[in-house]
């Protein structure tokens, strides 16, 4: 039997419409440059972790990773009327952090040839 692709379609979904509400319905201006790059589904579609990236100071991250968490209520009210599910899956905002681990490798790797070069 081949695995369900639904998860990964209801990921998909999830992630465009929680975009499009911090980027448009959001009222909150708190909210800094926000995008999300990423929705894991638990097998049974009941929690969804939406990975986040964000731009600016570390205060102005923090204060838009508050105010999102703070926003998980009324961000899962909006993905039920937009998306039609049985359940509507418990939501968490995570901070996606692979582009720092990408600069700090690239780091390296700059590092590592510069002193090659001497």
């Amino acid at each position: 039997m081949q695995p369900s692709r639904r998860p990964q379609r209801i990921a998909l979904q999830i992630q465009h419409e929680v975009s499009v509400m911090i980027s448009r319905d959001m009222k909150d201006r708190r909210v800094g440059f926000v995008t999300v790059t990423g929705v894991q589904m638990s097998p049974d579609l009941r929690h969804a972790r939406i990975f986040v990236s964000l731009m600016g100071s570390e205060e102005e991250k923090k204060e838009s990773m508050d105010t999102l968490t703070h926003a998980a209520g009324w961000i899962r009210r909006e993905l039920g009327q937009r998306i039609r599910m049985k359940f509507v899956p418990e939501i968490a905002f995570l901070t996606d952090t692979s582009q720092d681990y990408g600069r700090h490798i690239d780091e390296l790797i700059d590092k590592i040839h510069g002193n090659t070069d001497e």
